[in-house]
């Protein structure tokens, strides 16, 4: 989520007052009322099946009288504009709708290219709500009139994502503050809304021999509850800190409980450039390198240490601190913690024997730790293990796992797409996915902002310490099963 950028001019919260708070509430009870019972995302949904049926009517319609060569250009043509329009129509419902699409963009196991790569858009791009219905919302629930709860409040909002916005703010004693919002109607809309994505969800899927659906929803509907408290945002944010206090040039925002509830989230603001702005670090006087290597050893002990990391980090969430002394010392902000994970001890370990078992190019203990995992479904594991075989190859030509270099892992990150697309009957766990999703990101902003910053080399003295934990290879008799206490 955006923290800064073009910044309009302040408004005075009185001169908000004057709109008429009747009519406010009234619009706001009615959409309350349709996105409860479900009716609102019925008729988009609807809106958006009738005309991507209507396209692809006309594309069969014209078939006869086309080459294969027109038809299939045509095809790819239909096949983006439907997935944008369904990406537009998602984003546009917000909550669940919006997440469904950015989970589904990482589900490359289960989605076209065409379908994720549009999807993908729902990242950092939803349109935002109007003030009238934020300002409701920030009063009822800190429960008083926006004026006594801030001196200045910007109507138009910093950035908007899946489940809030936020809003650039100052408090009665004059401190700067961004104030993260959530759409008002989220909470009691939650469960109709996740009925429609539940439907949605096997119809799409329905051609997917052995996929867990259930599994996958579950999966889906457990972090899309936690991301609506933002209690539990707010306690995360201060562990990451906690964890990262380490490094000074590391920042987390400060939040400001007395105004903050499980739906509002306020927390300290100061000036700040993102990372992937290239004219603002200039001017700055910071070098993308030196931002590359705090970013990527703040990641790096996140992930492989810690066990608890942000995992968005797309340049609308991290920012280097417009500030004296940023060309000496620039210090990087996180922002938007809504979408962190603290990984299962018993994945870590399944993660850590994983590495293992490439480093020993040990197919069929790689093979095991998948089948531990629930990632074969039952009666694929032929084809799942071909494709394993295939990942190793590739891997062991590039040197080995910790010999690929940073240049070469967005072309491995695309033949594990690849793989996934045409491997029936692999489902990865979603906190997997957000994992090597988070990596991945890290490694094309890397790629982006300077190519010549090998982050792999930054990242390997947190991933051996991370190889050299609890967990140990286990010594198995052919056959057997790895056992033991699981452990991060």
């Amino acid at each position: 989520m955006e923290h800064a950028g073009t910044q309009p001019a302040p408004i005075q919260t009185a001169a908000l007052e004057a709109a008429p708070v009747r009519e406010r509430r009234s619009r706001a009870s009615l959409r309350l009322a349709l996105r409860r019972s479900g009716v609102e995302p019925l008729w988009r949904l609807l809106l958006c099946a009738l005309a991507i049926a209507g396209g692809w009517m006309a594309l069969w319609l014209r078939a006869p009288f086309s080459s294969a060569a027109q038809h299939s250009a045509r095809r790819e043509v239909f096949e983006a504009r439907a997935a944008a329009r369904v990406a537009a129509t998602l984003g546009s419902l917000k909550g669940p709708f919006v997440k469904a699409g950015q989970f589904a963009a990482n589900r490359h196991d289960l989605l076209p290219s065409s379908a994720t790569t549009a999807l993908a858009a729902l990242r950092d791009r939803v349109p935002p709500l109007a003030f009238p219905e934020v300002r409701a919302a920030v009063e009822l629930e800190l429960g008083a009139p926006l004026a006594a709860l801030f001196s200045e409040f910007e109507a138009s909002p910093l950035g908007a994502a899946s489940i809030a916005q936020v809003h650039r703010a100052r408090l009665p004693d004059g401190e700067a503050v961004a104030v993260k919002v959530q759409y008002p109607w989220l909470e009691s809309s939650l469960r109709a809304d996740l009925a429609w994505v539940h439907a949605a969800s096997r119809f799409f899927t329905r051609r997917r021999g052995g996929v867990d659906r259930e599994r996958l929803f579950a999966e889906f509907a457990a972090g899309l509850r936690e991301e609506l408290d933002f209690v539990r945002e707010a306690r995360v944010a201060a562990e990451i800190a906690a964890n990262l206090a380490h490094d000074p040039r590391v920042v987390v925002p400060r939040v400001l409980s007395s105004h903050s509830s499980r739906r509002v989230l306020t927390m300290s603001y100061a000036p700040a450039v993102r990372v992937d702005d290239r004219a603002g670090l200039a001017r700055l006087g910071v070098a993308p390198r030196a931002v590359l290597e705090i970013l990527t050893r703040a990641y790096a002990k996140q992930v492989f240490v810690d066990g608890l990391f942000h995992a968005d980090p797309h340049p609308g969430n991290l920012f280097v601190l417009d500030e004296p002394g940023a060309a000496a010392r620039p210090r990087l902000l996180f922002v938007d913690f809504g979408l962190s994970r603290r990984l299962d001890p018993a994945l870590r370990r399944e993660m850590r024997l994983g590495i293992y078992a490439l480093l020993q190019r040990d197919e069929a203990a790689f093979l095991e730790g998948m089948q531990r995992m629930g990632m074969i479904a039952p009666g694929a594991r032929e084809g799942v293990a071909r494709a394993v075989g295939e990942m190793f190859r590739g891997i062991a030509g590039r040197g080995g796992p910790l010999g690929v270099p940073a240049a070469q892992v967005l072309s491995l990150k695309d033949e594990a797409k690849r793989l996934l697309q045409q491997t029936p009957g692999l489902q990865l766990p979603n906190d997997l996915l957000l994992f090597a999703k988070t990596l991945s990101y890290l490694f094309a902003l890397g790629a982006e902002l300077d190519p010549e910053v090998d982050l792999m080399q930054l990242s390997l003295p947190y991933l051996l310490q991370f190889l050299a934990g609890q967990e140990a290879p286990l010594s198995r008799a052919p056959g057997a099963t790895a056992a033991g206490p699981a452990a991060g």
